[in-house]
Formats: structure tokens, C-alpha cells, sequence
């Protein structure tokens, strides 16, 4: 069911944050999607936005960075497994969908989505910066979560175009 994103009623701290989501982006010909759980959602430039955190050394950024947007799809909690297996494998070295058997569907803009998601984000990317060390104005976040290999994150922030999912 379509809906405005701003009736969803999820606590969206506990839906980014416990719940997880996937990031799926790319065309009918290749796409990827990756499980994360760093994000929000709120209201920037007179517009219902997503902002959402991805490596570059993730499969998915080429994806994101290839197109013009992404899906956010969450799920209820018997898809967990679906949500571990797309955060530990690559889409690089196997076919992620189909050891999850979930169902890929293109929405309206033909962004890929789950039909087996509870809630779709259907999302127009507006701003994308590399987030910098020397940006860090509290170190501890930059000392906890980038002393492995890897490198720092870039964030995204992109328009809810459209949303499906419960609204109540």
C-alpha cells in the first residue's frame, strides 16, 4: 500500500538501528543490495529524506554511485537470516538474491525492492559527501569504528519519493 512516508508510525531509530534494513541499488540487469544499520530519516530542504552511510569498498557503492537512487526495504523479524547473509557475503563472489530467496521487483522510478518487505523507501539521491578524519570534531566515534581496514564512509542523502508499507 502506498503511503507518505510521515504517517509511518515504526520507531525509526529501533527499525534503522535493531530492525536493520537493506540498501538496494542498480538496474534490471545488475543490482545490489548490502544489510546496514546506520542511517535516519527526517525533513531537510522542505522534503521527506533518508541519509545512509556506505564504505566504498562495499559492492553496493558502485551501484549507488551508478544511479540516480536506491531502495531502503525493511522487514519483519523472520527475514533476519536474509538480513545476515546480505550483511556477511558479497554480492561480488555470489548471488546474494538468490541464497535468500527473496523476491526482486523494480519500483515506479526502477529502483530493485523485496516483495517480501514490510516497509519500501523508494529514494532520489540529493547530496553524497565523503565523510573526512579531520571532519571528526569527537574522535571516539572516528578511534571505535575505523580503526579496522576500510575506509571511512560516504554518506548519502536522498528524497522519499514514494513509500509502501504498514501505516499504522
Amino acid at each position: 500500500m502506498l503511503t507518505d512516508p510521515a504517517k509511518l508510525q515504526d520507531n525509526l531509530i529501533r527499525l534503522i538501528a535493531s530492525d536493520w534494513m537493506l540498501v538496494t541499488a542498480g538496474t534490471p540487469e545488475k543490482f545490489n543490495t548490502m544489510t546496514a544499520n546506520w542511517g535516519g530519516m527526517g525533513y531537510l530542504w522542505n522534503k521527506n529524506v533518508v541519509f545512509v552511510f556506505v564504505r566504498p569498498e562495499r559492492y553496493t557503492y558502485e551501484f549507488i554511485e551508478d544511479t540516480e537512487g536506491f531502495t531502503l526495504t525493511f522487514f519483519d523479524e523472520k527475514y533476519r537470516d536474509a538480513l545476515n547473509l546480505c550483511g556477511v557475503k558479497s554480492g561480488r563472489n555470489c548471488d546474494k538474491i538468490a541464497e535468500t530467496g527473496l523476491t526482486p521487483y523494480f519500483t515506479q522510478s526502477g529502483y530493485p525492492a523485496f516483495a517480501e518487505a514490510r516497509i519500501v523507501l523508494e529514494c532520489r539521491k540529493l547530496y553524497a559527501m565523503q565523510l573526512e578524519r579531520d571532519n571528526f570534531l569527537d574522535d571516539e566515534p572516528l578511534n571505535t569504528h575505523y580503526r579496522s581496514k576500510g575506509g571511512l564512509h560516504k554518506v548519502y542523502i536522498a528524497e522519499i519519493e514514494r513509500a509502501w508499507g504498514s501505516s499504522t
